[in-house]
């Protein structure tokens, strides 16, 4: 699918590579190598494609509490979208990269929760592109300047107090996106502790593409929802609010505009908890 305002086809990105209206972003990245998302980047990549990290760009530093992948602070991130050609509520930004939307739909859902609409994801990502054998470099941009005066949702998140005080009410659903087996505590690759918030009702983010990393159809989507989609409020999470929002942008296509992200997750939650049990 590719004829969504929140979905770009590769064959419409390939004939608007040239527009000054249009500024695309590279968000390959590898949770157990930090490095090679970009290296893939500097050994090749969309013409004209900028490069920012989950790490470095699309998180803040790591503290105590507030899970693996804290949200950037907003300032930061404006000078760095500015940086590389963004123009507030103007520009069309497309995200992609090769992990079925796990980070370009971290970086979607961060433009529209700093106030600008105009973003998408390229379908089928970095994989969708090279098999339609369309050009690809391993030369630098030059960034036009842009401007970016973020007008922060900040209604769009919520913390570990929120979770606790609305997880169990009637007209809200607690979704962990995580892999069915690590929902069940059967197996936690990164996390200290295993299981899931009490409460939460597990919508793993892989369902929402194919494994070519092509998204569902709208009515797809909003068929996976059905059994929430009475609930006016939806809080989602993941290990760490980053592929929670794979399933906040499924909601999107779904026309349930009503996600929230518990941006430090199970990752902040388990902070707690190694407290209270010593």
């Amino acid at each position: 699918m590719s004829d969504h305002p929140l979905i770009i086809s590769s064959q419409f990105l390939k004939e608007h590579l040239n527009d000054p209206q249009v500024v695309i972003i590279d968000c390959r990245f590898a949770l157990a190598d930090p490095q090679q998302g970009y290296q893939q980047y500097q050994t090749s990549h969309i013409p004209g494609a900028h490069y920012l990290d989950l790490n470095q760009d699309l998180s803040a530093p790591v503290e105590r509490h507030g899970g693996r992948h804290p949200l950037p602070e907003s300032n930061q991130i404006a000078q760095k979208l500015a940086a590389i050609g963004v123009r507030f509520g103007e520009t069309l930004v497309v995200a992609y990269d090769d992990s079925r939307c796990a980070f370009a739909a971290r970086l979607w859902w961060l433009l529209r929760y700093l106030g600008h609409d105009r973003v998408a994801v390229l379908d089928g990502g970095w994989g969708a592109w090279q098999s339609q054998g369309y050009p690809v470099t391993d030369a630098l941009p030059t960034p036009q300047p842009g401007q970016f005066v973020p007008q922060v949702r900040s209604e769009w998140v919520v913390d570990i107090n929120a979770v606790k005080a609305r997880k169990d009410l009637p007209d809200v659903a607690l979704v962990d996106s995580r892999a069915r087996d690590r929902y069940l505590g059967e197996h936690e690759p990164i996390d200290p502790i295993a299981g899931h918030i009490p409460g939460a009702i597990n919508y793993p983010w892989q369902e929402v593409t194919n494994a070519q990393g092509y998204l569902h159809s709208p009515d797809q989507q909003k068929q996976r929802w059905n059994d929430v989609q009475d609930k006016p409020e939806i809080i989602v999470y993941c290990g760490s609010g980053v592929t929670a929002c794979v399933n906040l942008l499924s909601l999107e296509l779904a026309g349930m505009a009503r996600g929230k992200l518990y941006a430090g997750s199970w990752s902040d939650w388990c902070s707690y908890l190694r407290e209270t049990s010593g």
